[in-house]
Formats: structure tokens, sequence, C-alpha cells
């Protein structure tokens, strides 16, 4: 049985392929053979879409693209069939009229129109992806973006740096990564041959606009949806991506990053490479007591005539949920960091969507814990040098800074003891993480913890 479905969802059959392309002066349509020789078609369904690899007499592939319900294509005559895509249309004509029809039959199995949601949709509430992608398509927070230099000139020394791994290399860039389309000029400068730039918000047509008045549309495609809905003609040497957010993994694009490995070749390269989240316990009586005082407006008893006290304790909670984004002074950390690494090359998109990051800190000065702090550091690992992007709070300030959980109830602590625990971290929908925090001083037992919603930080910075 198992073995009759996997024949069902793999079929081949004999094709021409062939490229159509418009005369503008000549005012005719033109078609352009691939190869004069026949190919083959090998037709794979898969949850989301149909996959089409073309390949020669060799088993090289000529020509790979994805189609699901939204794809523009029609059948041609008795035997052909048309696919328009974003960067090119193309034309198969099949070996006989059975091959066909069983093609057909197969092809309707992605075109249904009962057909599941993508895999970003899946665990994207909608409200949310408008909102973010709304957020993006606004070339102000693309300039936000830009404007950080630890960030951009990082992934541009990176790049540049690395220029040997670029040379006459196929890009793909992604999502938020491509954005303007900056990171795509730099892999041009590097030498790269083709850049497909990837893009799902509205800032990709300013991006094609940029592409254009610099004159590189002939090694910039622009390709406008999601990593996960989109098709792209050939498999890539290097991705390059910027999926980054507080704490590196809210927004969740991390999975579109790993989602994009689809397209790359087996000894392909990935730009970030792997990326250490670091955590530590801070001391900050401030801070602590500043979101006791914000509550501290529900406490009103006659604000116009009203009674709100009943709300504090809510407020409170509430306040108290919200991770906290900022910068600080190192002498506030009470032990050494525990890092926990993400392998970009390695790791799947479901290992993204429960972390557990365990940890023992060793004190190093005794007063009250409130809370644990994080930063991470993104490597981009090329042939001629590792590059490294950091958030510390020992190196300059990025758009990212820092981010600070409180505990609940603060903990007490001497110099020497050990804190002990673990930080849990559970995908939402809403693009982002709850984070369950559980600690505990082991000499004396005293315990403490939280759960935190980073979707809803706190921006503490001025």
């Amino acid at each position: 049985m198992a073995a009759s479905l996997e024949l069902e969802l793999r079929q081949r059959y004999g094709v021409r392929l062939l490229f159509l392309t418009e005369e503008p002066a000549a005012g005719e349509l033109r078609l352009s053979p691939q190869s004069q020789s026949p190919l083959n078609l090998e037709v794979q369904v898969q949850e989301e879409d149909a996959e089409f690899i073309v390949t020669d007499g060799d088993g090289v592939c000529v020509f790979k693209c994805s189609v699901n319900r939204d794809t523009e294509c029609c059948r041609v005559e008795k035997q052909s069939f048309l696919i328009a895509l974003t960067y090119s249309t193309v034309l198969l004509q099949f070996k006989s009229l059975n091959e066909f029809s069983t093609f057909c039959d197969v092809l309707k199995k992605c075109r249904s129109p009962k057909k599941e949601h993508s895999v970003f949709n899946q665990r994207t509430e909608d409200a949310s992806a408008t909102q973010y992608f709304q957020f993006y398509g606004c070339l102000s927070q693309q300039q936000n973006m830009m404007q950080d230099f630890v960030r951009t000139a990082t992934y541009h020394r990176a790049i540049l740096q690395n220029h040997v791994d670029f040379k006459d290399k196929v890009i793909l860039l992604l999502n938020v990564g491509c954005g303007s389309g900056i990171l795509s000029f730099f892999a041009l400068q590097a030498g790269a041959s083709k850049v497909y730039a990837v893009e799902a918000s509205s800032v990709a047509m300013y991006a094609e606009i940029l592409v254009k008045h610099n004159n590189l549309s002939d090694k910039i495609v622009v390709l406008t949806g999601r990593i996960e809905e989109i098709s792209i003609p050939e498999n890539v040497d290097i991705i390059i991506s910027e999926p980054i957010g507080y704490m590196l993994f809210n927004e969740r694009m991390l999975e579109s990053y790993l989602h994009s490995k689809k397209w790359l070749k087996p000894k392909g390269m990935m730009f970030p490479t792997y990326s250490d989240v670091h955590l530590a316990p801070f001391t900050d009586e401030q801070l602590y007591m500043e979101h006791y005082t914000r509550a501290n407006f529900w406490y009103q008893q006659c604000f116009y005539g009203v009674n709100l006290s009943s709300l504090r304790n809510a407020a409170v909670d509430e306040y108290f949920r919200q991770p906290i984004v900022d910068t600080f002074d190192i002498r506030i950390l009470m032990a050494r960091t525990v890092k926990y690494t993400v392998n970009f090359q390695e790791a799947k998109e479901e290992d993204l969507r429960r972390m557990e990051i365990p940890f023992v800190f060793h004190l190093m000065q005794s007063g009250l814990i409130h809370g644990l702090a994080f930063w991470f550091d993104v490597a981009f690992v090329g042939s001629m040098v590792t590059v490294w992007l950091s958030t510390a709070p020992t190196e300059p300030l990025t758009h990212w800074y820092q981010v600070r959980c409180l505990l609940q109830t603060p903990l007490f602590a001497k110099e020497g003891e050990t804190l002990s625990g673990k930080v849990l971290l559970v995908a939402n929908k809403r693009q982002s993480y709850d984070i369950h925090i559980v600690a505990v001083v082991d000499q004396t037992g005293f315990k403490s913890g939280n759960i935190l919603d980073l979707k809803n930080p706190f921006f503490r910075y001025a």
C-alpha cells in the first residue's frame, strides 16, 4: 500500500521544455527550446504543492518549479501545459496523450480548493501576519534597520570578506532579509552571478525600483511572496537572510529561513550560519520597582469618580509578563552566561517550536536576583573568515538591544551558591513565543519563576 502511494505521488514523464519570450518590437511571442534532446519530468505531489523537476539524459536538473492552487497555468492543445511564473513562462510538451492525461490527474491533487494552507499560514494567525507585513512594508522601518550600522556593516563585511564563496554563485535572499534589497546588492558586489530576492511585504515593489534604477534587472530577480509559497527556477549556492527578532526568536522568521533550505544545494552555505543565545541572572532593584510603580495607576480609588483598584493585581500580572527591551551595565550580571546554540545548517523548522534551555549559574556576588538577561550573537562562517554580529551589552548597541525577563518574586542568594532551572520557549501563532522560567537557589530551596509574552515587550530604552 505504501509503495502504491509513493508511486502515485512521484510520477515521471517524457517532455520537451520550451521558454516563452515576448518580442515587443516584432509584436510576437517566441518559443525557445531548452534542449533538442528529450527531457524527463518528475512530479512530486506534496502537502502544499506539486514540485516539477525537469532533467536531461544525464540526470542534470535543467528546470525546477512548484505549482499550487494559485499558480497561473493551463492546458494548451491536446498534450501541452503552460506555466506562468514570476520570472518566466514555460511550455511542457508531453510525449504522449496518455502521459499527459495521467499528469493532469496528478496535478488536480495540489490544485483542489479544499487544500490546506501553507506552512506559514498553519503557524500564523491572519491578523498577526497582516500586521507584520504592513509594518515591514514601510520604508521608514527599512531605514531603521539599514541605519543600524552594526547590523548592516557586519552583513556587508561578512559577504565581501568571503567573496570567494559568492563569485559566480546563485544566491537566495529571504523575507525580511530582502526588504529593500540591500543584501542583494552586497552579494553582487562580492561577485554573485544571480540573486533571487524574496520579499512577502509590499516593500518588494521598492526593491524592484532600486534594482531597475541600478541597472541590475538581469542579475537580481525580485519575487513577491512568502518563501513557503513561491517557486524558484533553480537550487541556490548560498542563502542570505536577516530573519532576526528580539531575543533572536521573536517574529518566528527563523523558521522561514530554515524552510528555505529546500532550495539549497547539498553543500550550500547559509549566512548567518549559526547563533548563540546567552543568558545570565541580574540584579536591578530600580527596574523591579519601576514595574510595580507602573501598576500603581490602577490603585487609584477616585479616577474621575471611578474606583480602579480592583484592576491593580491584573495590571501587575500583565506588566510582569512583558519582557523588557533595553540595555544595561554588565555589572548587574551576577554570574557567567549560559549559552544555547542554534545551527542553521542542521536545524529543522520543528526544532524551533519548543526549545528548552537548562541552566546552572554559579553566583559571583551576593544579592537579590530579579530576573534573567538575554542577548545573542550570530556567526557568518565563510571559506575565508568567520564574521560575528553581537548584541552583547559589552558591544556597540544595535536595534535589537538586549532583553530582560523579571521573576515574579526576587530570589536572595549568596556568592558561591548556585541558581538552577530552565527557560522554556513555546512558539505561538502570533509569530512569537511564550517564555516559561523556573529558577531555584539550590542551597536554600528558594524558588521563583514567571511566564512572559515575547510578542508584547516593554520598550524601556530612551
